[in-house]
C-alpha cells in the first residue's frame, strides 16, 4: 500500500480535507504534514503503534527520542510541562505562535512510551492555519519529529513534496503537499532550569 498525496493550501486548508486527515490521525495513521519550517512526520501522541512505526522510521528508541509535541493553544502546554513560571509564560506568549521549539520539564501526563531519559518535552505552537484546523479536531497534540535526507548532508531537510512522497510513501499513511516547504528548522530554547538557553538557532528569532 502506498501512502496518499493530498494536495492542501496550508492557509486557506479544505474543512473536509482537514476533518478526514483528522479521523485518520485518531484511527493511528502517521502523516507527513508542512508547518511553518519544515515538513514532519507527525501521528497521535497517545497511539502507542504509530509512535512505534514513525520510531522505525527515524530508526531511533523510543526513550532516546526527541520528539515535539505539536499544541494547538497553551493550556494543552500547561498539561504536559510541569508548572511554567510567569516570565517564561510571558516568553512564550510573545513568541507563540511561531517558528520555535520550547523544552521544559514534563509533567506525568506524558504519555509513558513519550518519557525519555531526561524527563522533557518539546513544545511547539506552529503559525499554521492548517495546523491550528487539524489539532481543532483532535482531541490530543501531534507527536512531531522533522524528516531528514540522511544521505545528503549539503540539503538535510527535504522541501519538495513530490520527492517527500516518493522517499516515505511505503512508511507513512498520508503525505500533505502543501507546496514547496522551508529548509531551515525551528529555533530551539531549552526552558528546563529556569532561563532561556537557545541551544539551536533556527528560523525564529526570539523577543524577550
Amino acid at each position: 500500500m502506498s501512502a496518499e498525496l493530498i494536495e492542501i493550501n496550508p492557509q486557506n486548508p479544505d474543512q473536509r480535507t482537514i476533518k478526514r486527515v483528522a479521523q485518520s490521525i485518531r484511527d493511528g495513521a502517521i502523516i507527513i504534514y508542512p508547518s511553518d519550517t519544515l515538513y514532519g512526520l507527525g501521528c497521535d501522541i497517545t497511539n502507542k503503534q504509530a509512535i512505534e512505526r514513525i520510531c522505525r522510521i527515524k530508526q531511533i528508541k523510543p526513550e532516546k527520542a526527541n520528539f515535539s509535541f505539536i499544541c494547538r493553544d497553551f493550556s494543552t502546554i500547561s498539561s504536559f510541562t510541569k508548572p511554567i513560571s510567569n516570565s517564561n509564560y510571558k516568553l512564550l506568549r510573545k513568541n507563540l505562535p511561531g517558528p520555535f521549539t520550547f523544552i521544559f520539564q514534563a509533567s506525568n501526563s506524558l504519555p509513558k512510551l513519550m518519557k525519555n531519559r531526561k524527563k522533557t518535552v518539546g513544545i511547539r505552537i506552529p503559525d499554521s492555519e492548517m495546523i491550528d484546523n487539524l489539532l481543532s479536531h483532535l482531541d490530543y497534540p501531534i507527536l512531531s519529529t522533522s524528516i531528514t535526507n540522511v544521505d545528503d548532508e549539503y540539503t538535510p531537510y527535504p522541501t519538495d513534496p513530490y520527492e517527500i512522497y516518493e522517499t516515505y510513501k511505503h512508511q507513512v499513511d498520508i503525505v500533505l503537499d502543501g507546496g514547496f516547504g522551508k529548509n531551515i528548522p525551528s529555533t530551539v530554547i531549552d526552558l528546563t532550569d529556569g532561563e532561556a538557553d537557545i541551544i539551536r538557532e533556527g528560523l525564529g528569532h526570539l523577543t524577550y
